[in-house]
């Protein structure tokens, strides 16, 4: 039986993990190694299958409040022109985005009320397993016992790095993505994706006032870039674009909120477990945002966990089925991202790129 869980981490997945197993009456502490359980500012983009998750996790009335939701993604040519559409899959809920901190908001404030112990500026620095659980020290020099860890620490997990030493580590895919957060105009009512250019761009809005830009860039990995300079170096590279890419590079200027960061992803190779250690989302299959479902396949691990824990078993059987139920999911996301990518910087036709995303989301609104 699961009596004790330790949380690492406090990104989405952490959190859905730890309100799935709080109100199945499991206690959970929930390290995060940010003493201000911060999270960046972009936007994110939310697939129907990441909107069913958020309504297993029963949050989905506050995503859809705070956020918003369109249908289907609108293909456009460089200068704005529509020339196709990418249906949402029958039967499921329009796609759409909201804000990283406003997400972050409603999930911690669920974390909270179901009774997670959160501790913040720690992580973990060692665990030892046994068969009747796992003995951890922080890095704080606090130890206790548990009958589960999960790493639910992103992409350079220091769960994966303890319980997997010779796993991959992540790799640089040679796309950086720049976002922008912005005003988003009445008729940018849907995802769109601006192709054919030197970069693909892509626009999802976020709220009923709000939008984000992204752009995917084909480069080697840029060195640390001074925030005063992004914005220049973005306009630059929206160089050719018209319709409403042309107006928001047109209105960029120095205090512009502009992210960018390096896509860095990898395969991890058998098991996501031990017997009493198990990683979820980007700790165990960290993918790039071509499919925009990083966040719900987290959401979605944390749902599985819970409905495998109410079947019953000891947590090794737990595990492993909770892996067999998980693996071709999640690996699809990862390796059909990749390959889009790849496709991305090749140059390939856009209707080759989006017949892969149309493809891969009809994948993905089948039962999990």
């Amino acid at each position: 039986m699961i009596r004790k869980v330790l949380v690492v981490g406090g990104g989405i997945g952490g959190m859905a993990a730890a309100i799935e197993l709080g109100r199945r009456g499991i206690a959970v502490d929930l390290v995060d190694l940010d003493p201000h359980w911060r999270v960046y500012g972009a936007g994110i983009t939310i697939t129907s299958p990441t909107l069913r998750a958020f309504g297993d996790l029963g949050i989905l009335d506050a995503v859809l409040r705070d956020g918003f939701s369109g249908n289907g993604i609108r293909i456009c040519t460089m200068e704005g022109v529509p020339v196709d559409e990418v249906a949402d899959p029958p039967g499921m809920p329009g796609s759409g985005g909201i804000m990283r901190p406003i997400l972050h908001r409603i999930l911690s404030e669920r974390t909270l009320e179901i009774g997670t112990n959160v501790r913040l500026g720690c992580t973990v620095s060692s665990i030892e397993e046994d068969e009747h659980g796992a003995a951890v020290v922080l890095s704080d020099g606090s130890k206790e016992r548990y009958d589960l860890v999960i790493g639910a620490d992103g992409l350079n997990s220091a769960v994966r790095r303890l319980t997997f030493p010779d796993a991959p580590k992540p790799a640089y895919t040679g796309q950086s993505v720049w976002r922008l957060f912005a005003k988003r105009p009445e008729g940018i009512d849907r995802r769109h994706f601006f192709l054919g250019g030197k970069v693909k761009i892509g626009i999802a809005p976020v709220s009923q006032d709000s939008l984000y830009l992204f752009l995917l860039e084909k480069t080697p990995r840029h060195p640390m870039i001074p925030d005063a300079e992004l914005p220049a170096m973005m306009a630059a590279l929206m160089q050719g674009y018209g319709g409403i890419v042309g107006r928001l590079r047109d209105e960029l200027h120095d205090a512009s909120p502009i992210v960018m960061r390096p896509l860095e992803a990898f395969v991890l190779p058998g098991a996501w477990h031990t017997d009493r250690v198990l990683l979820i989302g980007d700790a165990a299959h960290p993918t790039t945002p071509q499919l925009a479902s990083g966040a719900g396949m987290a959401v979605e691990d944390a749902v599985v966990l819970g409905l495998e824990i109410d079947g019953g078993g000891e947590v090794p059987e737990i595990l492993r089925r909770y892996q067999a139920r998980r693996d071709a999911r999640c690996r699809l996301v990862v390796e059909n991202s990749l390959e889009i990518g790849r496709l991305e910087q090749a140059g390939a036709p856009p209707s080759e790129q989006t017949r892969l995303v149309a493809q891969s989301l009809a994948r993905l609104a089948e039962p999990v």
